[in-house]
């Protein structure tokens, strides 16, 4: 106690003076506090009064238009979605329109195709391989020379007939599906062409009839150019796919059994070995002029340079990858269905000679060329998925 009184009286000055200071800090720090808040509180008073004024402005505004105005003003933003929602109908409604027409004009085309230009060129081209690749004469040789012929002379004859009947058989299978598909190439471009050419007519000033893009010379002509095959390509096509066929059945005996199998396999692998043989896309060449000759003939006549254009964006088609691979897939098709045909017409499902086998390919001969309403292997080849989804994108895509 005593301890303390005497810190006290020896300290009383310093405690008293540090006491005063805490004290006022203290008093001061409340004051200051309070301040602030105040002034926060009359910031948010001051701002909450200024968003009245602008509403009561606003509404005063508002009052002062005209009911007409109020009217608008209030149905201003659906209006605007209204307008919005009618534009986008409308802009669907005429999509449908055009693709409507265009599916239509498309169908009109693969129905030209079929009905018109194929069996044009069909028949052409029947004729033709008749006239180039004719087996009746070695038939006629051997029926009469029975009991004449020395076997020399007579097992030459039956060569002779194996390698033409291949032939003849591969050769029409191909040309029939190459040119079926080749005509709806160019039918398909020419339509696309002058449905182009009349919607830009339609949108002119000038009138429907003085419209001619293409000029009718041009478009004959460029239709005409399906019979290229039958009229030129046919003789370097039967001399390549001969040589062909003598490759793959160099090691085919008369006496051989073939089946129904077997027969499919020949006739893929001949095939394979015409198509593979030569340059790239040499094929196109039985097909279509050459492009050298296409473009002596584009510079030598003005008149004829939408003819050029046209032959040139077929052969672009023509020698594209998806074609091939239609091509491929057609003629895959095609060599089975053939196979089937002569399967319910023969026993080759249980085998038979290769010799008794070469009459009966003559007799389907006549089916493989057979007119478009009546050919079975060429209905096969427009219904087949990927044909018409590649005709589809062909006549979309387009260039304009």
């Amino acid at each position: 106690m005593d301890l303390v009184r005497g810190f006290w009286r020896k300290h009383r000055r310093k405690i008293l003076v540090t006491t005063t200071c805490l004290g006022s800090g203290y008093l001061l720090y409340k004051l200051y506090n309070a301040h602030t808040r105040k002034l926060a509180d009359l910031e948010r008073e001051l701002a909450y009064e200024r968003e009245n004024d602008e509403i009561i402005k606003t509404q005063l505004s508002f009052c002062n238009l005209t009911p007409k105005d109020r009217v608008f003003l209030c149905f201003l933003p659906s209006l605007v979605v209204s307008q919005f929602l009618v534009l986008i109908l409308v802009f669907g409604f005429v999509l449908s329109i055009l693709s409507v027409r265009m599916k239509a004009h498309f169908d009109n085309i693969q129905m030209i195709a079929d009905t018109t230009t194929l069996p044009h060129a069909m028949h052409h081209l029947s004729s033709r391989l008749v006239e180039e690749i004719d087996v009746s004469s070695i038939m006629d040789k051997l029926s009469k020379g029975k009991g004449i012929l020395i076997p020399s002379e007579k097992l030459h004859l039956w060569n002779e007939l194996k390698i033409l009947s291949f032939t003849r058989m591969v050769l029409s299978l191909w040309s029939v599906t190459m040119l079926s598909l080749y005509i709806r190439v160019q039918v398909n471009i020419l339509g696309r062409h002058l449905y182009i050419d009349t919607a830009r007519g339609l949108g002119s000033s000038h009138l429907l009839e003085e419209l001619d893009l293409i000029d009718r010379d041009d478009e004959q002509k460029f239709l005409a150019s399906a019979d290229f095959l039958a009229t030129s390509g046919i003789p370097s096509l039967i001399s390549n796919m001969q040589g062909a066929v003598k490759e793959v059945l160099k090691g085919k005996q008369l006496k051989d059994v073939f089946t129904t199998r077997v027969l499919q396999e020949t006739v893929m692998r001949i095939l394979d070995v015409f198509m593979s043989t030569g340059s790239p896309h040499h094929w196109v060449d039985y097909l279509m002029m050459s492009q050298d000759a296409t473009s002596d003939v584009s510079s030598s006549d003005a008149t004829v340079t939408k003819f050029h254009q046209l032959i040139t964006e077929t052969r672009e088609v023509v020698t594209s990858n998806d074609f091939t691979n239609v091509a491929e897939i057609s003629l895959k098709c095609c060599a089975v269905a053939l196979v089937e045909e002569m399967e319910t017409q023969t026993a080759l499902a249980k085998g038979m000679q290769l010799a008794k086998l070469l009459p009966q390919i003559e007799k389907t001969m006549p089916e493989i060329s057979a007119e478009p309403s009546k050919n079975r292997f060429l209905q096969l080849i427009r219904d087949l998925p990927e044909v018409k989804l590649f005709f589809t994108l062909l006549y979309a895509n387009m260039p304009q």
